[in-house]
């Protein structure tokens, strides 16, 4: 179904609307949306009036705001572009992970429909961007991987970095650093004491000198931890975290999403 014409500023709200809910079930606010895209909540009031208008939300005075179908539709679109335009300036452009999100929300805008399948193609059609998160394939279809976030989990629990947050540059640059990457595996070692950082171990990826289990010991501090998202690896005595198939830890859909059509 071809979607109405927009406006990049739809777009954009579309968008994050749809990114906030995607590793958690808590619908977004009003107030929320205007943090999320710096503008004043007078200009967000207008505008989720003007999405529902044209049936791209649901929401009601005071309460959180949902996507429509059509929404949905939409925001899909959008993510996939966005998430696209990221891994093909990673992968064949030389940009580093904390440089591409800027660039994309230009592009994202500007490049057409051929084009963006065309480099799906070139880049071999991946599923998930540079910073680990899904791209919907063209039908709207998602796949998430079955995560937690590295701070609700447990001492002990063990997995692999399945999702890393790129609100902030410099994190990403601060996780480089300190070799924390997609796929990177962790094992939280637990708290430090009075309210302390996040202990976790930080195991040598496959192949590099000195493999196994020759693990490095970081602190994350909070922002760091919660902006991580693991994996999980086989089991450990005692784990408190809930099972990966629901519940409030994660959002997570081991069968493909489709948009409504």
């Amino acid at each position: 179904m071809k979607q109405p014409p927009t406006s990049s500023s739809i777009e954009d709200y579309v968008k994050v609307i749809y990114a906030f809910t995607e590793w958690q079930d808590k619908p977004i606010t009003s107030t929320q949306l205007a943090v999320r895209l710096g503008v004043a909540n007078s200009s967000v009031s207008e505008m989720v009036r003007k999405l529902k208008d044209q049936g791209l939300v649901d929401h009601q005075p005071y309460s959180p705001i949902h996507l429509t179908d059509t929404g949905l539709r939409l925001a899909l679109a959008m993510v996939r572009r966005h998430r696209l335009l990221e891994t093909y300036l990673v992968r064949e452009l030389g940009y580093t992970w904390d440089e591409v999100h800027d660039e994309a929300e230009q592009l994202e805008h500007a490049v057409s429909e051929t084009f963006i399948e065309r480099m799906s193609a070139k880049l071999g059609h991946p599923t998930r961007d540079p910073h680990g998160d899904p791209i919907p394939d063209v039908d709207g279809r998602v796949i998430m991987p079955p995560s937690h976030r590295l701070d609700e989990l447990d001492p002990g629990h063990r997995g692999r970095v399945s999702r890393i947050s790129d609100h902030d540059p410099e994190l990403l640059r601060y996780f480089e650093q300190h070799g924390i990457g997609v796929d990177t595996e962790l094992q939280v070692v637990g708290r430090r004491p009075f309210g302390g950082t996040l202990e976790v171990l930080k195991f040598p990826s496959a192949g590099s000198p000195g493999g196994g289990d020759d693990a490095v010991r970081l602190d994350l501090g909070d922002e760091a931890a919660a902006s991580l998202w693991l994996a999980t690896e086989g089991s450990h005595p005692g784990c408190t975290v809930g099972e990966l198939t629901g519940g409030s830890l994660m959002n997570t859909h081991a069968e493909p999403r489709q948009a409504t059509s």
